[in-house]
């Protein structure tokens, strides 16, 4: 398809030429190349269709990147780039080395930080305004936030800090009623209520305004007069939340009628105070089928663009979060004291299933990643429930303190099933879930493993809660291999031996067994016989099984889809080094320490050295094997 007002836009500042009719059809084709792009690459449709209209009257009223735009999350950034210099690059979105899915600042100078999680804008467009002002400039902050924002402590707490004084800061308020999933909570009840007037805004600031020019009592007189203003309001609105937080409140507006919009947006460049701006908007506006089922199309997979029916898989193998998600459902039905929570993740997480079976023991939070680890501790106090904490790595790493004081140190068996545990490959560094095992293993009480298949994960979950103690279980979300073999027993801190060889000692984590067993193969094609092992367990690591290992391997090699800093590799040297074994060579594989991009798995492991092809020939050349034996042996 032809894009021709879109191929124009070379700057923002192109937009300010347009009349409301081309700004309209523009709306139309930037619709449309997100469809067609989308299409073939996958990525956030429904939130980017939402957007289109609110991102184009933003930027042809202000001046970016003078003004800043923060986006929250900014996964409903495309238009955003459309307009900033990137249609040009567009088709490469989340494919190795093209654009990233989130706004990056390398990327553009209209991106201004890294943005893929949650609850981040407020804070963020907070201090870049008071920094503003500090120094004397005059740009406007603008943060755009979503209704889901609110149910994070983080933006709160933001909220909480925002000065009445501050001039030319102006949050969006994108209200399409839904984050990832169907938003929760008490919060999001407050702003379904919302029914407050501009007018009433701007006749409390006027009264202020009048009453403060008395001489010598005035700015009593007007506090007294605010007091009344906003006791007058209080009875006309039925929930000026905003502007508890010294926020003017203007809205709700059509997030998708630029004739509103954009005058909407001049009128408030002068304003003398924050201001929020309330939009609806609807998710998936503008295709049929992502408007009505705007959860499946949050995140699309590839689709037909003609039918908008999703592609089929290239694997019928089933991934590590389904087959989570089906076992635990398969165990509540056997047991009513199993007990889930996920922060705002039940679809990632494959818990829908059991949250439609078992609405009362499938427990969605909201975007409140602390709050659902400690409620999680709160749960297994009672000592009669079966907790399981479902969580992105990622996600994670933003409940570190409530990991380690409601649930580590009160020695409480709360299960966490970490998904996304290794590269998420489109998403890029917001995303990539390798750092955690570096924090969770420096947790007294935990206990950390990793399954390498589908029917090992569900071992591990059946008997985690015999275990009793703070337990995290990390995977993938990649397919994987099952069984419908008996389900055994895991005691903690065992290994397996896969196969057994003599030149080499492969521990490989996780899914990386497929790998190591790959790896294996080529060596042996040299005539290198490796023994691979499955640790099972990071912490407890079953140092009897390496022990007995080592009396007759003095090579060893981990592998590891994590941080080297602080994962497997690490753990192994520790354990070497502090008991003696100086006659040790070893060579860690895992993530260098720097933060990845996005892309296809295939590219980003290839990137890293992570492919059994690049290990091997790492490996001949570090532990220099004899070759003349290799040559021998082939001939």
């Amino acid at each position: 398809m032809n894009y021709p007002l879109l191929e124009a836009i070379r700057t923002p500042e192109d937009l300010k030429s347009l009349s409301l009719q081309e700004l309209v059809n523009l709306s139309r084709e930037i619709r449309q190349r997100i469809i067609d792009v989308l299409a073939i690459n996958g990525g956030h449709l429904a939130s980017n269709l939402g957007s289109v209209e609110l991102t184009l009257a933003l930027h042809t009223v202000f001046s970016s990147p003078v003004d800043r735009l923060i986006f929250d999350v900014s996964h409903q950034s495309y238009t955003h780039k459309l307009v900033t210099g990137r249609n040009a690059r567009f088709d490469k979105i989340r494919k190795f080395k093209g654009l990233c899915g989130f706004c990056h600042p390398h990327e553009s100078e209209h991106d201004h930080f890294h943005a893929g999680h949650a609850g981040t804008a407020l804070s963020l467009g907070l201090g870049v305004a008071t920094a503003r002002d500090l120094t004397e400039d005059s740009f406007h902050v603008i943060p755009i936030i979503g209704d889901a924002t609110l149910t994070c402590g983080l933006s709160l707490e933001a909220l909480n800090n925002i000065s009445r004084k501050l001039k030319r800061f102006i949050v969006i308020l994108n209200d399409n009623e839904m984050s990832i999933s169907k938003n929760v909570g008490g919060v999001t009840n407050i702003l379904s209520r919302l029914i407050n007037n501009p007018t009433t805004n701007r006749w409390a600031h006027d009264l202020e305004e009048i009453l403060s020019k008395i001489p010598m009592c005035g700015s009593k007189i007007a506090k007294q007069g605010l007091k009344f203003a906003e006791s007058i309001k209080n009875l006309v609105s039925p929930a000026p939340f905003f502007e508890q937080f010294g926020l003017s409140y203007i809205g709700p507006v059509d997030g998708h009628d630029l004739k509103k919009l954009i005058p909407l947006f001049e009128a408030l460049k002068d304003c003398s105070m924050p201001v929020i701006v309330h939009l609806y908007t609807k998710k998936g506006h503008g295709l049929d089928k992502a408007e009505k089922d705007p959860i499946s199309y949050h995140g699309a997979k590839p689709f037909d663009p003609s039918t908008c029916e999703f592609l089929s898989s290239p694997t019928n193998k089933p991934t590590f979060p389904k087959i989570f998600g089906n076992h635990l459902l398969k165990m509540a039905n056997a047991d009513s004291s199993i007990v889930a929570v996920t922060p705002a993740m039940s679809l990632g997480s494959c818990l829908d299933p059991m949250m439609k079976a078992f609405p009362d023991r499938c427990l969605d939070v909201g975007i409140a990643e602390g709050h659902a680890v400690s409620f999680c501790g709160g749960l297994a106090k009672s000592g009669k429930l079966k907790v399981v904490c479902s969580i992105y790595a990622t996600f994670l790493q933003r409940a570190l303190d409530n990991l380690f004081h409601d649930v580590c140190l009160q020695e409480l068996p709360v299960v966490f099933a970490i998904d996304r545990g290794g590269i998420s490959a489109p998403d890029g560094a917001t995303h990539h879930g390798v750092y955690e095992i570096g924090f969770l293993k420096t947790m007294p009480n935990i206990l950390i493993c990793q399954p390498r298949n589908g029917h090992l994960l569900k071992e591990l979950l059946e008997s985690a809660f015999s275990w009793n103690r703070p337990t995290a279980i990390r995977y993938p979300n990649l397919s994987t291999e099952d069984s419908t073999e008996e389900i055994c027993y895991r005691p903690p801190g065992k290994g397996e031996v896969l196969i057994e060889g003599e030149d080499l000692l492969i521990i490989a984590l996780g899914h990386q067994c497929t790998s190591a067993l790959k790896l294996a193969k080529l060596l042996a094609e040299d005539g290198i016989t490796a023994t691979v092992v499955d640790p099972i367990f990071l912490k407890p690591l079953d140092t009897d099984l390496i022990v007995r290992l080592l009396s007759n391997h003095q090579k060893i090699v981990t592998i590891e889809e994590h941080s080297l800093k602080g994962g497997l590799g690490n753990e192994v040297n520790n354990f070497l080094i502090s008991s003696g074994f100086s006659n040790i060579s070893i060579l860690n594989f895992g993530i260098p320490e720097a933060f990845l991009d996005h892309g296809e798995y295939g590219d980003l492991i290839n990137e890293i050295g992570l492919t059994p092809e690049k290990m091997a020939l790492r490996i001949k050349s570090h532990f220099s094997f004899p070759l003349l034996r290799i040559l021998s042996e082939k001939i």
